[in-house]
């Protein structure tokens, strides 16, 4: 090594005993100075100057005393909250929904915005991320990043929305103009894609670096979880499912004339009423139908729906061939283990894979729980990777 490195090194070690101890203070809790240094395997002496560091940038805070042994008890430390704040956002066709959230992940602001009636995206999301960082108590120059999710696809170059058939409004350029808003990096991601992101957090994809996501709801989409990392593919239609030719169906021939997809005519909301009414179960969206089709227990209804899900997910796992496969959205939760394990039965029939299907393990918000989970995962990549100046 040159002598010209040498001195980065001591500066690069802090910086990951910095981050090192952060995490734990975010996994563990409270802790003093000595759990610090036993939990990192630092010597006491680095461990009580890491945590002055780290105090003195307003990154730590003491928040207790901890009771035992000789002497003076010892001061518990735990990451200060309010040294960075989050916002996620999840766009609708009706509403958009935004959280804050500080660093530890708590989250102490939420407020919905109606779309309906406005031409100004702009000021629809600038409304919704100020009211929920006031509603969280946090300065809008405390927001370091706003994630939002939208449908659609988005360009893995520019960042910007590029297809997005049910918001009109929401168009390139929207990002710049987002970010020069709100003086704040801004980010745009794929709903489907977060949820996805939300079920490896803390859904049924805990712990699984590889696994696809099937978003059965109004739309039909896709995520892919390869590594722990989202597959956005080179033009960010990766899980565009719903454009995925399957026989039952005709196929458009120009997809920018809004005629519905192959597979988003066989297995979208609209089928789904369609399939589950032919047999009785009449309700006001697809999610109630199929509720109520498992509820009864209604094969010939669940087994159709199987039947039609499997075509899509199969043709996914020939090509990608993962472990597991989580049947989301709307459609996907209501039809839960009964539904699931028809689709897993119907493409262990049809393919030589045999995925695991199953059910989501969310039931509230995965794509804003999701956008948060990006925000704060990129967050503290920032502050936690410049402890040392």
């Amino acid at each position: 090594m040159s002598a010209t490195r040498l001195p980065g090194t001591p500066r690069l070690l802090r910086a990951l005993n910095d981050r090192a101890a952060l995490e734990l203070l975010l996994e563990r809790g409270p802790l003093t100075r000595a759990r610090i240094g036993e939990l990192t395997g630092l010597s006491k002496v680095t461990a009580s100057q890491l945590v002055e560091r780290l105090e003195g940038r307003g990154l730590v805070t003491r928040v207790g005393e901890q009771a035992g042994g000789r002497g003076p008890n010892a001061q518990l430390y735990a990451v200060r909250p309010g040294s960075a704040y989050v916002v996620g956002v999840e766009v609708g066709a009706e509403r958009v929904v935004a959280a804050c959230a500080d660093i530890t992940g708590a989250v102490s602001g939420r407020v919905e915005q109606s779309t309906g009636d406005t031409d100004d995206p702009v000021g629809v999301v600038h409304k919704a991320v100020v009211q929920a960082a006031s509603s969280a108590g946090a300065e809008l120059s405390s927001v370091r990043r706003v994630v939002l999710g939208t449908p659609g696809l988005v360009d893995p170059g520019t960042g910007d929305i590029t297809f997005a058939f049910n918001l009109p409004r929401w168009h390139r350029g929207l990002l710049a103009a987002l970010r020069e808003d709100l003086d704040t990096p801004v980010v745009f991601e794929n709903d489907v894609n977060l949820a996805a992101v939300a079920e490896a957090q803390s859904g049924a994809a805990r712990e699984l670096s590889d696994f696809v996501l099937v978003w059965v709801g109004a739309g039909v989409g896709l995520a892919i979880m390869l590594g722990g990392r989202l597959h956005h593919g080179s033009s960010g239609a990766a899980g565009e499912i719903g454009y995925l030719p399957v026989p039952g169906a005709p196929i458009p021939r120009d997809v920018s004339r809004r005629a519905k997809p192959a597979f988003q005519q066989l297995a979208g909301a609209d089928a789904v009423l369609a399939v589950a009414g032919e047999h009785g179960f009449v309700a006001d969206d697809a999610a109630g139908a199929v509720r109520a089709a498992v509820e009864a227990d209604a094969a010939p209804v669940l087994d159709e729906l199987a039947r039609r899900l499997a075509l899509g997910v199969a043709s996914t796992c020939v090509v990608l061939d993962p472990p597991l496969v989580v049947l989301a959205g709307e459609v996907g939760q209501a039809g839960g283990t009964a539904l699931a394990e028809r689709v897993q039965r119907e493409v262990a029939a049809i393919t030589l894979v045999r995925p695991r299907v199953v059910p989501t393990g969310l039931t509230e918000e995965p794509i804003l729980n999701g956008a948060l989970r990006t925000a704060l995962d990129a967050v503290r990549d920032e502050v936690f990777g410049s402890t040392v100046g």
